[in-house]
């Protein structure tokens, strides 16, 4: 039979002691606030101009979830997120610039597993065995995960829809600059542009702002004779790097030389070459006959190996002499090793000077755009057809053309080429130029002139002139003549090019 036992001796009984601690850090989790860095996205790059963001405050992200784009001095790059988590705040807005290794943003991550439970084993005081235990019911509760949501796509891939909306405001730095000089900080007033795509110009935002300025019947055209004011505009960060470069490229003593080249030969067999194009570059008609015999009717109607990947930015229907004076200059590159060779970065000032000679003959090739000069690779040169480098060249064209430029760190890689090619004879007549080099250019640069015919020794003869610039640092006069000579061996005779065989 129980014994009754009284309310008071159930209250004035002692608490049981004893040593167990519950292991619950095993579980335990926490959420931090982790900044993100912008981290080094190029050689000699130091700061970035934040374009457009992706996110906004309390988003959710994950891994590899498109962050912001941002513009260096070479190209633009779309940055990802390296946690999952949620965005708390964004530090360094639209328009604005950041130093590399600044913070551009903070997002909330949870913190679980080995790390966290450290942590709060840290936490937890010690235990004697006179310790009384406190169990806390408290209901466990995993950490949120954040929603899968959809990958956004990059603010340049013409399939956007995003760019499409009315309210979507796309334009380059120096016009949002502009505009917010002018007291215009939202663009989506101005949004569909008259641009590419409903692209803002600054010409929308001039007539914006006559509008709010002036009356409705007052116009200021050219034609009525009222006199327009002058317009400050800054330079943009594309053209502002040039200003840097170029000036940076008075501390090297250039050597320059120039020549012609007789480009006769090369001419003639243009033809030819223009009609085996390879139809990866230039595909034929679609919507005719198939051919009566072809040379893949073996296979039926399942060939064992795919049709190669077409790029229409790639695609041209005639080839022309440049890409056979890089295909021959790549040539002279491998015989003089001198011109595969760039200047290493000194760490300190006492250090002796140094040389990276390359394998591969890399080639820069300078593309104008409308935000200003890029130099794109072509890397490995010598390995590629003249019908390859034409297609590369056509798709340096193509990137180009898009605002703001497309170039990304595969065209513009950190090492840069070794020689660079300005092809300004493409544009005007001029036949010689006075080119100059840029620290982290390489060791030499070309600007070819505009190609004429010439009557030498009774015979017409298409000729070039050529006019080379080098770091005289490195590159002794002499060297740069003898180059120039196994350059002209290589034009002059193509017959080479056919039996080398690459």
């Amino acid at each position: 039979m129980l014994a009754r036992i009284s309310p008071r001796h159930l209250l004035t009984r002692r608490p049981l002691s004893c040593n167990i601690v519950l292991p619950y850090v095993r579980f335990a989790s926490r959420k931090t606030i982790r900044p993100f860095l912008l981290a080094d996205i190029g050689e000699g790059i130091t700061e970035c101009e934040v374009l457009k963001w992706s996110v906004q405050p309390s988003s959710s992200v994950q891994t590899f979830d498109p962050l912001c784009e941002v513009q260096s001095d070479k190209a633009s790059v779309e940055i990802t997120s390296p946690f999952d988590g949620v965005i708390k705040e964004i530090l360094v807005k639209e328009g604005e610039i950041a130093k590399v290794g600044a913070e551009l943003c903070l997002i909330e991550v949870t913190e679980e597993g080995a790390e966290a439970e450290e942590q709060s084993v840290a936490a937890v005081p010690k235990q004697t065995t006179s310790a009384r235990v406190s169990v806390e019911s408290e209901t466990f509760k995993p950490p949120l995960v954040p929603s899968a949501s959809p990958r956004k796509r990059h603010p340049l891939d013409p399939s956007n829809e995003e760019l499409s909306s009315p309210t979507a405001a796309l334009a380059l730095p120096s016009v949002r600059h502009f505009a917010r000089q002018n007291g215009i900080s939202d663009l989506s007033v101005l949004a569909p542009g008259s641009g590419t795509g409903g692209r803002i110009e600054k010409a929308d935002v001039e007539a914006y702002l006559a509008r709010k300025s002036q009356p409705r019947d007052t116009t200021t055209s050219a034609a009525s004779g009222v006199r327009l004011e002058d317009t400050h505009v800054e330079l943009g960060r594309t053209r502002y790097a040039m200003w840097k470069s170029m000036t940076k490229s008075l501390e090297i003593p250039h050597f320059g030389y120039s020549s012609t080249l007789d480009l006769t030969a090369l001419n003639a067999l243009l033809p030819s070459m223009n009609s085996y194009i390879p139809p990866q570059f230039n595909p034929p008609p679609t919507g005719g006959h198939p051919p009566a015999i072809s040379p893949q009717g073996i296979w039926g109607s399942s060939p064992p190996l795919p049709a190669p990947a077409v790029d229409p930015n790639t695609q041209y229907h005639r080839l022309t002499i440049l890409p056979l004076l890089l295909k021959a200059l790549s040539r002279a590159m491998q015989e003089w090793p001198i011109f595969r060779s760039s200047l290493n970065p000194m760490s300190k000032p006492d250090d002796r000077p140094s040389v990276t000679i390359r394998s591969q003959s890399d080639i820069a090739v300078a593309v104008s755009t409308t935000s200003g000069l890029y130099t794109p690779v072509l890397q490995s040169v010598e390995t590629k057809t003249p019908y390859e480098i034409m297609g590369e060249l056509r798709r340096f064209q193509a990137l180009g053309r898009k605002t703001p430029a497309g170039f990304t760190p595969k065209e513009l890689p950190k090492r840069g080429a070794t020689i660079s090619v300005s092809n300004v004879g493409a544009i005007g007549k001029g036949e010689w130029a006075a080119p100059l080099l840029v620290p982290g250019g390489g060791v030499a640069i070309v600007a070819i002139g505009r190609a004429k015919w010439v009557e030498r020794d009774g015979h017409k003869r298409l000729e070039v002139g050529v006019s080379w610039s080098a770091d005289h640092r490195i590159v002794e006069g002499a060297e740069m003549a003898a180059f120039v000579e196994s350059w002209r061996s290589w034009v002059e005779e193509p017959a080479r090019l056919i039996g080398d065989g690459r």
